[in-house]
């Protein structure tokens, strides 16, 4: 028991700290000055995350507890004791979406013309149209289950949306009811059906969208289904189920074909982890579905509203500006608008190479144009006759990826063109596969990375002849190689020409194709070989710089810290003195501010209109100031167990764009919030002048 309290005392729980950061999501979907359809996109990644947080998460917690394994994690919670936490802390957040959803967000939307109105405030007209839809689009795919004992209790889909049904024989007011489920369709149909805007009854002003929710079309047609009998009642629920692959690759002769496996299975899913069910259900309809799906009543989450509100995300599409963020497009890096090969009427053009040669270029999505950018250079690589080899990561692609067309291109013109293809990515698997086999058709050479570990790293090598020397150049990013994330996060990213950074690459990428043992590098930190020390030395070389009076400082800005290693090393240096600002958009296990422990350490965390994803390591190094970006986070899963590259800034003027990029997050006073010792966070207020980091990156980074 003391060593749980200590293990409390210096460590949050990472379960715990990531609701913290999911909670920030949603009071982001909840303030005032987010633009209404961008309230209701949060509060759909909000419901999105923890969709994902109980696949994986949670289903692992229970895993732990059904196998007998009572392990304390690091800050002292056993896995009854963590899921108990959970689900104290979840409740009212469930509570709080729901209240904004029904008592805020749909009356302002309403307000604006766009109506999402109940089945039961529709019009007889709206009605008509809206049955008429239900029996021509809806009624010939729905299949009605009954359970009773010639039809045992059905097989309930992960995420499927489903209606519980009570029904009895018309005229038999003695005879006993019956249950029957009816799964509501996900797919060709959109869960809020638009309904014309000429049916809004004479109203003024005109709306703009009229919609109502699929189930409740489907719940006031059950007469349809159930002819001869009378509907007693019906009632929403929804399942989540336990969606995270087990691969034992060093068993496994082929391992896309153990993924197809993995991911059939993935889809009917493994055990419930949650059944959302509708405030209005009765306890007797629940205990039949607990009964029938084998699951606790810890595991029942009853929710006063419309379940799975990440089908919110869908309103994205309805066309009215003034009720979204003000529209932005990033532009072209200055140094690359010489470079961009398909522009017309240009009156001057030098090859992307040529640019990248004079000096490195830094690149800061979604500010600096994906396309014009990364893209271009890829592109430009595929055509250039004097290019003999490609070679590059993929972990999450998108569809219809510019990037995969440019490597197949390549591969038919005849140049050497290798693609690691991550097919463990979670969620991503899929799409990665059918990738994998298109680029495998057209003569790529595609690898699925080192036995037991997942290759996350965001690297692109380029191999060129120039004056009958090979020259290698290549880009090292924080974020994925794909298009349409890349104008919804933040990442970071550098396009160099450097020689011992293509020797590094050169190198690794040896390692991730064939049975190459690399254990040094000349720039690179590379995970799981050195990057986990080489982190721990720099933040000991602080720790001894403070100790001597010495410049001593770190500033950091990553996704998760959650590695007890490297907090206690943090933990350290804080007491030698030095001044750690750590920029931690989820979850942090580190407590900040504890007298004695962590007095010198600021955590803070930025959400805004896009996702912080970048990660940024700068130590002052008395006066001689190292600083790095890469695809890792300080996260035990990023140091040891997956493929991982962060590289050195050796540009000073880039150095500086970089260093002056920290401190704008450090003096963010609109969508930062500051971390407590007890692992709460609040708003840093509303001082003035306001300074917004995303905003203000928007307005001036293409200018820097």
């Amino acid at each position: 028991m003391e060593e749980a309290n200590q293990g409390a005392a210096l460590f949050i729980n990472r379960e715990l700290s990531w609701i913290a950061f999911n909670q920030r999501v949603l009071n982001l979907a909840m303030d005032p000055e987010t633009p209404l359809l961008e309230q209701a996109k949060f509060s759909a990644i909000f419901s999105n995350n923890l969709d994902e947080f109980f696949m994986v998460r949670i289903a692992s917690l229970q895993s732990q507890i059904d196998e007998g394994i009572t392990a304390e994690s690091f800050d002292g919670l056993n896995p009854h004791e963590q899921l108990r936490s959970i689900r104290e802390c979840l409740r009212p957040l469930l509570e709080l979406q729901q209240q904004h959803y029904r008592l805020e967000l749909k009356a302002k939307l309403n307000e604006q013309g766009i109506q999402i109105l109940d089945y039961k405030q529709l019009s007889r007209k709206q009605k008509d149209w809206a049955n008429s839809y239900f029996y021509r689009h809806v009624f010939p795919i729905l299949t009605p289950l009954a359970v009773d004992p010639a039809h045992p209790f059905p097989f309930i889909s992960n995420l499927s949306l489903n209606i519980a049904v009570l029904i009895k024989e018309s005229g038999h007011s003695g005879s006993e009811g019956r249950f029957a489920r009816i799964k509501v369709p996900q797919k060709n149909i959109p869960r809020f059906v638009q309904i014309p805007n000429d049916l809004h009854g004479g109203h003024w002003p005109r709306p703009i969208h009229i919609c109502t929710p699929l189930e409740q079309l489907i719940a006031f047609n059950l007469r349809h289904l159930f002819p001869g009998m009378t509907i007693e009642g019906h009632y929403f629920f929804r399942v989540t189920r336990d969606a995270d692959l087990e691969l034992r690759e060093l068993e496994a002769d082929d391992l896309m074909e153990a993924l197809e496996q993995g991911l059939r299975k993935r889809k009917l899913g493994g055990e419930v982890v949650r059944l959302e069910v509708s405030n209005e259900m009765p306890d007797s309809v629940l205990h039949q579905l607990r009964d029938g799906m084998d699951i606790a009543p810890e595991g029942v989450y009853r929710i006063n509203g419309p379940l799975g509100l990440d089908d919110l995300m869908s309103l994205s599409g309805i066309e009215a500006r003034t009720l979204k963020f003000p529209a932005f497009h990033g532009k072209t890096p200055k140094r690359l608008r010489s470079a961009q090969s398909n522009e017309q009427d240009r009156t001057e053009f030098e090859s992307i190479f040529s640019v990248i040669r004079r000096g490195d270029v830094l690149l800061h999505h979604p500010y600096d144009l994906f396309s014009t950018s990364v893209e271009e250079f890829i592109n430009q690589a595929a055509d250039d006759a004097a290019v003999l080899a490609i070679k590059m990561t993929l972990y999450r692609v998108s569809k219809d990826s510019p990037i995969i067309a440019a490597l197949i291109r390549a591969a038919e013109n005849g140049k050497q063109v290798m693609a690691l293809v991550e097919l463990k990515a979670r969620f991503d698997e899929d799409n990665n596969i059918q990738w994998a086999r298109q680029l495998e058709r057209s003569g790529v050479h595609v690898v699925y990375g080192v036995i037991g570990l997942k290759t996350h790293t965001k690297i692109a090598l380029v191999i060129r002849r120039e004056k009958g020397e090979l020259n290698s150049y290549c880009h090292v990013g924080t974020g994925n190689y794909n298009s349409r994330t890349s104008t919804l996060y933040t990442d970071l990213g550098i396009l160099s020409n450097d020689a011992e950074l293509g020797k590094d690459l050169v190198e690794l990428f040896n390692v991730l194709t064939g049975f190459s043992k690399q254990s040094s590098y000349r720039q690179l930190l590379v995970a799981p070989v050195n990057l986990r020390a080489q982190t721990l030395a720099r933040i000991e070389r602080e720790t001894q710089h403070a100790k001597a009076g010495r410049s001593a400082a770190i500033k950091a800005k990553m996704n998760a810290l959650v590695d007890p290693e490297i907090i206690q090393h943090l933990y350290v240096a804080s007491q030698a003195g030095v001044e750690i600002s750590l920029i931690v958009r989820g979850a942090c296990s580190l407590r900040p501010g504890v007298k004695g422990l962590s007095e010198r350490i600021q955590v803070r965390s930025i959400i805004g209109r896009f996702l912080e994803h970048s990660r940024l390591f700068w130590f002052a190094n008395d006066g001689k100031p190292e600083l790095f970006l890469g695809s890792a986070d300080w996260m035990p899963r990023n140091l040891d167990r997956r493929v991982e590259a962060v590289v050195p800034i050796k540009d000073t003027k880039l150095a500086e764009q970089l260093t002056w990029l920290l401190e704008l997050y450090r003096t963010d006073n609109v969508s930062a919030w500051q971390m407590d010792s007890t692992g709460r966070y609040e708003r840093t207020g509303s001082a003035t002048p306001r300074l917004e980091a995303q905003v203000a990156l928007m307005e001036s980074w293409s200018s820097l």
